[in-house]
């Protein structure tokens, strides 16, 4: 067995910037994806959707950039490997299911983890945030958390008053 020592010089400070690092390149990302759903998705709501997140995921960006400016760090991106995950699983999903019914189905689905995962990050960064005093950061991340929260119901009633329907109906 082999035994690992402690990091003993990294601390929740380290960890708050990893973290943020992983986001800026998750938000990034999904920059470059979101154009690539809205032009495959088949239903004008959920092809709009995909572009009110557009804009709303480029003040996400402006506000990670903000976060970094705040602790005196240039903005830099740690490749996220969950994002990386989630946007192939969306890529296959378009290629696979191209032309069907099930289309949207599938690219709100996608979308949707990605909401989680954003949720999931922003929340704890906004946690981490507010435990090491970073007050302005706090506020920028709430202001994230709160959109992201948003963009996850309104995903969550466009598949149900309509995409689930139409790709059930097929």
């Amino acid at each position: 067995m082999v035994t690992t020592k402690p990091a003993t010089t990294k601390g929740l400070g380290e960890l708050f910037q990893d973290t943020l690092k992983d986001i800026y390149f998750a938000e990034k990302k999904i920059l470059s994806t979101l154009p690539k759903m809205a032009k495959a998705a088949q239903s004008p709501e959920l092809k709009a959707a995909f572009e009110k997140h557009h804009g709303e995921t480029q003040e996400h960006v402006a506000r990670v950039e903000e976060i970094f400016e705040i602790l005196d760090m240039k903005p830099q991106a740690k490749t996220c490997a969950a994002i990386m995950g989630i946007t192939e699983e969306g890529a296959g999903i378009m290629e696979e299911y191209k032309g069907s019914p099930a289309l949207d189905a599938g690219l709100l689905a996608a979308a949707q983890a990605v909401e989680h995962y954003e949720i999931s990050r922003y929340g704890t960064l906004r946690t981490w945030a507010s435990e090491l005093g970073l007050t302005a950061a706090v506020q920028l991340l709430d202001l994230t958390l709160a959109e992201e929260k948003k963009t996850d119901v309104a995903l969550t009633e466009i598949a149900e008053s309509a995409v689930n329907v139409a790709a059930e109906a097929a």
